[in-house]
């Protein structure tokens, strides 16, 4: 008999970006490994991205709860439409390019609403999913942050009615970032770090998408905690010809601090050098682009060679991952990023194209690409070897030579990644 089990997630069709991939995937396969989800989503969320070809993955039958939510975001679309969704979206600007009306809400965003703005969301579904639990006889939930207010729904049902709690992190809360821009006074500080403790050292187990987020979460809680990474789907994706020209693709957001300069600088360098490179290059960006990018770009010469796209649905994303000649992955230069292992890497390397990654020293990303042999991965000080690289890529290119040989990509499939959560679901693992 399948095992009935409780998943609360604030992203959920008709969501788009990466958010609701992680959970709608696993949901999509668990009925395959005798585990019966049962999904709580917000009744009225505000999403800064939809991308309604998702919808299509929910399973039939699947059990929907849907909670009402009090958005703060609606309301401060009244003051300023423009930065409102600008902070919903995560794009925080520099602060020299901060208007006031945007310092205001990220003030009011980090001080106000802790741990985030959709706390209005914990008291009604923790009141909603009482009656539901013991009227399923479900003895099992899942919670998966961001939002984090979603765990804090987790902790009431744990302590008021001990049912056996998996907190899921995306990403890490108060190492994550953006964390640190949010204008946080002393006393806000304190009440993340206090939560945040309080979750990791309440819940039955931890799930965590990379290995340096368990290490950090290893010296604040004695809890199991299990890695599951983002993996890839096996998507019937049509044989797509690739892009003429030597295009380098970037897919997904590319917003103010993930501005990688020392590529750009090498780019301008090899356009000045070489005139056949530059009639073959091609930037293009599918997704949101800064205007601190677009700067950066225009300061290098390169807008002439920029292709944006903009948003599309995840599976118009999947095509042009196929059609690159070049896929580029680029992550914060800090500390904090090491950790973030975005679910477009293992599309990336399902997609069989070579990828050129930028992010810091010692990283999870770099570690994955160099186990898999899917591309070259750089710090942003190795420039020498960063040019070469491109250079390498160019000529495999002009000899219509340019492909890539990943191994150990299976392990990633969602389907693998299913069986894995499933153990932990029936505590079996």
């Amino acid at each position: 008999m399948p095992k009935k089990v409780l998943i609360i997630t604030y992203y959920w069709p008709p969501a788009g970006g990466p958010g609701v991939q992680r959970w709608l995937k696993f949901v999509k396969y668990l009925g395959d490994f005798e585990v019966e989800p049962i999904v709580c989503i917000p009744e009225n969320p505000t999403y800064p991205l939809e991308d309604t070809t998702l919808g299509k993955e929910v399973p039939k039958g699947l059990q929907l709860i849907k909670s009402p939510i009090n958005e703060p975001y609606k309301k401060a679309k009244l003051v300023s439409k423009s930065s409102t969704e600008t902070v919903s979206k995560g794009i925080i600007h520099q602060p020299k390019n901060q208007s006031l009306v945007e310092k205001l809400l990220l003030f009011i965003r980090g001080n106000f609403f802790i741990p985030d703005a959709r706390k209005g969301w914990i008291q009604p579904t923790t009141a909603l999913l009482k009656e539901t639990i013991q009227k399923e006889g479900i003895d099992t939930i899942i919670t998966t942050g961001p939002p984090h207010s979603v765990h804090l729904i987790g902790l009431g049902l744990k302590e008021v009615l001990g049912v056996r709690w998996i907190a899921d992190f995306r990403d890490p809360w108060t190492t994550i970032g953006y964390h640190k821009k949010l204008k946080l006074l002393p006393f806000a500080k304190r009440k993340h770090k206090q939560l945040e403790s309080q979750v990791l050292n309440t819940a039955d187990e931890i799930l965590v998408t990379s290995f340096t987020t368990q290490n950090e979460f290893e010296a604040i809680t004695q809890q199991p905690i299990a890695v599951i990474t983002n993996g890839y789907d096996v998507e019937e994706v049509p044989e797509q010809k690739r892009t003429r020209k030597f295009s380098i693709m970037h897919i997904g957001s590319l917003l103010t601090d993930r501005n990688p300069k020392v590529l750009w600088e090498v780019l301008q360098e090899m356009t000045e050098e070489d005139s056949i490179f530059k009639s073959q290059l091609e930037l293009t960006f599918v997704g949101a682009i800064s205007d601190e990018v677009l700067s950066s770009l225009e300061a290098h010469e390169l807008s002439q060679f920029a292709n944006l796209k903009g948003y599309v649905s995840h599976k118009s994303a999947l095509k042009y991952q196929r059609k690159a000649q070049v896929l580029l992955l680029v992550e914060i230069d800090s500390e904090e990023t090491k950790c973030i292992i975005p679910g477009k890497l293992f599309e990336y390397i399902a997609a069989k194209r070579p990828i050129l990654a930028l992010g810091p020293e010692a990283s999870d990303v770099q570690h994955i690409i160099r186990e898999t042999k899917a591309g070259h991965y750089f710090t942003y000080v190795e420039k020498d070897a960063l040019k070469i690289a491109i250079q390498t890529y160019f000529e495999d290119y002009s000899k219509q030579r340019l492909e890539v040989n990943s191994v150990g990509l299976a392990k990633y499939s969602r389907k693998a990644l299913t069986e894995k959560l499933s153990k932990i679901i029936r505590n079996e693992a």
